[in-house]
């Protein structure tokens, strides 16, 4: 069989095209293509299958790749042909084709039933368009200049055949010996007619008059308008804050069902949730914190239901039940260690008595057998965990480093431990089986759901247990400072080993990946900046403060003298301590911390061997508390100038972050001051772009490509030039939250944004819309007469009528997804606003570890129930062009 391909590209003197050919279980065949004119690329290939995938890519005279596409082009033959002239488009993976094809789509269209294009011996064209149309009652349709084409009258407009999701094709004779011309249009199957036509110039391709060959038109970037395209509207929620009659103090997958019939009823077409994947340390309540996964795969126990387990509680317990549901439902927010526990001692009672049963369950063996790489590993954690009364693997006395065969034995029935084991693997069954019949139901109803990606691990999780070599575990994560708080953040999780991960193709995201989509169409990244570069801290380090960037062009020692800064170790890079800075933190109480310093000759202070790190004065402030000088210690031992790095034998360094801002750096002369601000905003602003672009587009292409689920980046916070350029590229769906502009501006006009944006008035990590509105009244005077156009002052409170204009801005727009914290949507109506404001927070970034304990004060069955409120939604959604 003979293929020839054509491609229209543009390139460079001494810029090549080349052919990539894909064939499962064989390595990529590369065809170098020749140039013709008029910037048409061809080559003929010899190919034996009636598939095939490809892709093209730019190289230089040395072979180097510049660039290269990274969706890949797929084509099927009709077997009445042996030749086949293929004219092609470079394909981006930022065309509409690309990211809305996707498992949101396929949601829409749940009803899809695939059409056939039958192609006859006497075609001569086959025109194959990508175009996912998310109406189901459109169906695209083309014409053209020549007769067999309808001679551009819509009435004799050709209609295509959706042959699978979002690609439709249609096979046709064109005897003319004429240059043709042609356009797809959108058709519409209720009115039976052409609604609208692509815009931009006319498409054109070539006659073919030989008899025996087939001419493949394969066209990319239907050129939609906006209407044409996705466009939706979304409630926000925990799964953990939902509340029902159903519950047990907590929000479980079951209650994802009765939010799907309050979304479907008015008109809101997607669910956002925050991760839902085991949190479980200790049992305490700083496992509330939904982003220390001890595992990426399984599930958090808290989210099942005990009423709907595939066995029944023992009947002496029922009425123990009842009592612990009551009291537990009762409560305004979460009691985190009272729900887990109980919800243990059922979960407990029922495999026990079950037992027999259970471990002859077809569906249970089936289930371990499909996830035996994560399942045994995570079983034996928890058995281990629960023994030990620790996740720190270093602290067992068994078992400390993990070795495949020893922990396979704990699914041996020998084995003292198997039914523990099985009890783990048991409760991972029944709610993986939950979850799936939540999303299975909420996907009939045409909703959609958009899951969360923690950017970091747990350091104490089964992922750093039994693969450490894929993490930095000298190294700590975190962010540096922001708007949440001053010191940065250390989330305390272990740093990725990218170079380790690469070397298998990025197996481990992959299979992430692939474990979320069970569940999800969307999938929020959290912190995408981690693609690019990690905020990280020595393990020495207990603020985010003492953290950089890493990757990063560090600074070397010859770079000081460059810039004529007179660089010392000990003055640069350990606390600059002096009297007066003793007394600006500690006044009176400064004789007390010399103790823990010695001093210099020339009147300054170090801090003595065994406290020299924030680490350790913060471990011996465990064991000796000393009060309020406890915080101010640990901050001082942040007062440096530059971060050393050994680097492969090599000290580099970093400055640190708001390097003006410390007192060491106010005793320098201004001389010395200036050199060190210009080396600090070259490194911050000049010189890491570059790498950090590189990096990001190293990965997230072969990350991505393993998954059909629409990709959202939280790109918040000190935001690089490069970040939007590969988001753009890669098609990634930014995040807007109107009082975090990455603009220096006070507030985001949702009204500005672009189609491939997320716009919310909130985050889980802000204040409520309400409880904003009085953290700052100057601030929100300056909100409601700027970006409310309301005249006047401003009211105290945040009223319905102000929360419903703050909806409407959010949804009257391009934005491709307009979605809203549940708190929101009920701050439009006096009736249904909790009236206890501050329980409606969800985390403090400032304050940590935060207790995650926010429920909805009412339930979800009222909520069903509240036709004007919900109406009023409805129509919203519907006017805005979202339904």
């Amino acid at each position: 069989m003979k293929l020839y391909f054509n491609v229209g590209y543009i390139v460079k003197a001494g810029e090549n095209l080349q052919l990539v050919i894909s064939e499962e279980g064989t390595s990529a065949h590369i065809h170098t293509m020749f140039y013709a004119e008029n910037g048409l690329w061809k080559c003929e290939v010899d190919y034996f299958s009636k598939s095939i995938s490809y892709q093209y890519r730019i190289t230089d005279e040395k072979g180097n790749i510049l660039r290269e596409e990274f969706v890949k082009h797929y084509l099927s033959f009709p077997h009445n042909y042996k030749e086949f002239v293929i004219f092609d488009e470079w394909n981006n993976k930022n065309f509409p084709e690309n990211y809305l094809n996707n498992k949101i789509l396929y949601n829409k269209l749940h009803g899809f039933v695939t059409g056939k294009s039958t192609v006859l011996k006497k075609h001569t064209h086959l025109f194959r368009i990508e175009a996912p149309i998310y109406n189901p009652e459109w169906k695209v349709a083309l014409f053209g200049s020549t007769a067999s084409l309808g001679s551009w009258n819509y009435d004799k407009a050709l209609q295509m055949h959706q042959t699978e999701i979002g690609v439709w094709e249609v096979s046709v004779e064109i005897p003319e010996n004429e240059l043709i011309q042609f356009k797809y249009c959108i058709y519409d199957t209720k009115q039976n007619r052409i609604v609208d036509v692509e815009t931009g110039e006319n498409r054109y391709t070539v006659a073919n008059l030989q008899p025996d060959i087939l001419q493949i038109v394969s066209n990319h970037y239907f050129r939609f308008k906006g209407y044409q395209m996705y466009h939706d509207a979304g409630v926000a929620v925990p799964v953990f804050s939902l509340r029902s009659e159903d519950g047990f103090g907590v929000g479980e997958f079951a209650d994802i069902k009765k939010l799907a019939d309050w979304s479907k009823e008015t008109n809101l077409g997607i669910i956002q949730i925050l991760p839902i994947n085991d949190t479980t340390a200790n049992y305490s309540w700083t496992d509330s914190y939904p982003y220390a996964a001890v595992s990426v795969y399984a599930l958090h126990p808290q989210y099942i239901s005990l009423e709907k387990l595939d066995f029944s509680l023992p009947e002496e317990l029922v009425q123990d039940y009842a009592a612990d549901k009551e009291a537990l439902n009762a409560l305004d927010l979460i009691d985190y260690e009272k729900m887990i526990a109980g919800k243990w001692k059922y979960l407990k009672a029922v495999f026990y008595e079950a037992k027999d049963k259970i471990f002859k369950d077809r569906g249970f063996r089936k289930f371990i057998k499909d996830n035996e790489s994560w399942l045994v590993p995570y079983s034996a954690f928890c058995v281990l965990r629960d023994k030990y009364k620790t996740p720190n693997f270093d602290e067992w006395k068994t078992h400390k480093k993990y070795i495949a065969g020893k922990i396979a034995q704990f699914f041996t029935p020998k084995s003292k431990d198997y039914d523990l084991s099985m009890l783990h693997a048991w409760v991972q069954y029944q709610l993986h089986t939950q979850l799936k019949d939540a999303v299975d139901y909420t996907h009939r109803l045409g909703v959609s759901l958009k899951g969360d990606l923690p950017i970091g691990i747990y350091r104490y999780s089964v992922e750093a247990w039994a693969e450490p070599e894929l993490f930095g575990m000298d190294f700590q994560a975190g962010a540096p400072p922001d708007q949440f708080t001053e010191l940065g953040q250390n989330w305390e999780f272990p740093t990725y080993n990218w170079e380790a991960m690469k070397d298998d193709e990025y197996r481990w995201w992959k299979n992430r990946f692939k474990a979320l989509e069970q569940y999800f169409d969307a999938m929020r990244i959290d912190h995408i900046l981690g693609f690019f570069r990690i905020w990280r801290m020595p393990i020495s380090a207990v603020q985010g403060i003492l953290g950089y960037f890493y990757p990063a062009v560090p600074i070397v020692r010859d770079e000081f003298k460059a810039w004529q800064i007179p660089f010392n170790t000990e003055r640069y890079c350990r606390p600059f301590i002096n009297n007066q800075i003793l007394w600006k933190y500690f006044g009176e109480q400064s004789g007390k911390v010399l103790s823990f310093m010695d001093q210099n000759d020339n009147g300054t202070y170090v801090f003595k061997e065994e406290f020299n790190t924030q680490r350790k004065l913060a471990d011996f402030f465990k064991k000796k508390p000393q009060g309020s000088l406890e915080d101010p210690l640990i901050s001082l031992a942040a007062n440096v100038l530059f971060l050393e790095e050994d680097r492969n034998g090599e000290t580099v360094y970093h400055p640190r972050f708001n390097v003006y801002h410390t007192e060491s750096y106010q005793y320098l002369p201004e001389w010395e001051q200036k050199s060190i601000y210009e080396l600090y905003h070259d490194y911050f602003f000049r010189r890491q772009d570059h790498l950090w672009y590189e990096k990001a587009m190293e990965k997230l292409p072969v990350i991505l490509n393993a998954t059909k689920m629409l990709i959202c980046g939280e790109d918040l916070g000190m935001v690089p030039a490069c970040v939007p350029v590969v988001m753009d590229e890669l098609a990634i769906i930014a995040l807007k939250v109107q009082r975090m502009p990455s603009e220096n501006i006070p507030f985001y006009n949702p009204k500005n944004a672009s189609y491939m944006n997320v716009v919310t008035a909130s985050s889980h990590d802000s204040s409520t819309l309400r409880q904003w509105w009085k953290e700052d009244p100057a601030l929100t005077q300056k909100y409601f007469n700027q970006q409310l156009i309301q005249y006047g002052k401003a009211p105290e409170e945040l009223t319905p009528y102000l929360a419903e204009i703050i909806m409407k801005q959010h949804l009257y727009n391009e934005s491709m997804l307009a979605i809203f914290p549940i708190q929101e949507f009920l701050a439009t109506d006096a009736q249904l606003s909790n009236h206890k404001i501050d329980n409606e927070r969800i985390n403090n970034p400032a304050v940590f570890p935060h207790y995650w304990r926010y429920r909805m004060h009412i339930q979800l069955e009222n909520l069903k129930g509240q036709k004007l409120f919900n109406e009023k939604i409805t129509h919203w959604i519907k006017d805005s062009g979202r339904a």
